[in-house]
């Protein structure tokens, strides 16, 4: 087994007294002392920090200058609107595969005269890979010495303001870079929690200083992954491998609203990213399954791999539960899971096998709790 990596914040997370777990091939913080519970709770009310340095961070530069070659190119490998999309600003998409899956999810920031790809810990070699083979026309690199760090909760823009003033006038998904003790950041509004926030770029040698600097603020705290699990679950959101994978089309995966008009049926550049006809046509006619929200009646969660069911006595199972848990925001289990598109309604009811008992649960809305970023 290869030796795990290490982020920049590695010796201060166990200064802090964290938990550490091997995760996508780092050795990384699953909670501080104050406990999961109380860490979601923290992030929901005031300010959480996370260490998300093992990220992958690639830049795509166009050989021409021109971004709009960039954009173009990249555009062809995803089916979102990066032509239309203005220098300052990030997008959410995803790499999709000649089938119509999801290879990878993303964020794609325009930083004036080159894109920042930021891709998830596990694909990132993959992803890279990906680019640099389908991408002829653009120089692809990634990051070298940055990490990657996390502000998220309704008290994160008045806490970071108090170290960079500016940051207070930017939006959801606005970039910015700002300096900070003679070094650049680069920050994006936005983040993987469903609350306020922001994602700061800093180089390796400034991100223990940094770091340092933010936990000393009185609403900050240091958050683990089981929290910025949950975190994303109640906000509805995917976690790659788990909820989307390759074989997940993003219509099914609820996410037919991260693919742009431009690249739609009708759009000005319709298609041309990969697995174009299964996606579009999914568009059109509705996907055969669907990801949704699900509410286990009482206290026991259900958890990833529990087994769908139409009725309490069904013998084969219609589906499965993709993320589950507890909910500390709303005090009860929550789960996603995929169910085909005539039980995908709200309301419906459905059973999941625990330990081999059929449980109650209700097809419901997602997100479960509405997102509260800085419009």
């Amino acid at each position: 087994m290869s030796e795990l990596g290490r982020t920049a914040l590695h010796g201060l997370h166990l200064e802090l007294g964290a938990r550490m777990v091997p995760f996508a091939g780092y050795d990384m913080p699953v909670q501080f002392p104050m406990g999961v519970l109380r860490e979601h709770l923290h992030t929901r009310t005031a300010a959480g920090l996370f260490d998300v340095s093992h990220m992958g961070q690639v830049l795509v530069r166009p050989m021409s200058g021109d971004m709009a070659d960039a954009a173009l190119a990249l555009e062809s490998l995803m089916p979102i609107d990066l032509c239309g999309l203005q220098s300052g600003r990030q997008r959410y998409g995803m790499f999709t595969n000649d089938s119509g899956g999801i290879s990878d999810d993303l964020m794609v920031a325009h930083r004036g005269d080159h894109f920042l790809v930021v891709v998830n810990a596990a694909c990132k070699e993959a992803d890279l890979a990906h680019m640099q083979a389908r991408l002829p026309g653009c120089h692809v690199e990634p990051v070298p010495n940055r990490g990657l760090l996390a502000l998220q909760g309704p008290l994160a823009a008045q806490s970071l303001a108090q170290m960079i003033p500016d940051v207070m006038a930017m939006r959801f998904m606005d970039v910015a870079t700002p300096a900070w003790q003679g070094h650049d950041l680069w920050v994006t509004r936005s983040g993987y929690s469903g609350e306020d926030g922001f994602e700061i770029s800093v180089p390796n040698a400034q991100a223990m200083p940094l770091a340092r600097a933010l936990l000393a603020l009185p609403a900050v705290a240091p958050i683990g992954l089981g929290a910025r699990d949950s975190l994303r679950l109640e906000a509805g959101l995917c976690l790659y491998g788990h909820d989307i994978t390759p074989d997940t089309s993003p219509v099914e995966a609820a996410l037919a609203w991260a693919i742009s008009k431009a690249r739609r049926a009708s759009g000005a550049r319709a298609g041309g990213f990969p697995g174009a006809d299964r996606i579009l046509t999914e568009l059109a006619d509705g996907p055969t399954r669907l990801r949704v929200g699900l509410l286990p009646e009482g206290r026991a969660p259900m958890r990833e791999g529990t087994e769908l069911f139409a009725t309490a006595t069904s013998p084969a199972p219609i589906g499965h539960v993709t993320s589950g848990g507890f909910a500390p925001s709303l005090d009860r289990p929550i789960a996603m899971g995929y169910v085909p598109a005539p039980h995908a309604t709200p309301g419906t009811l459905l059973f999941g096998a625990v330990r081999g008992k059929r449980l109650p649960l209700q097809v419901c809305p997602l997100p479960f709790r509405i997102p509260t970023y800085q419009r």
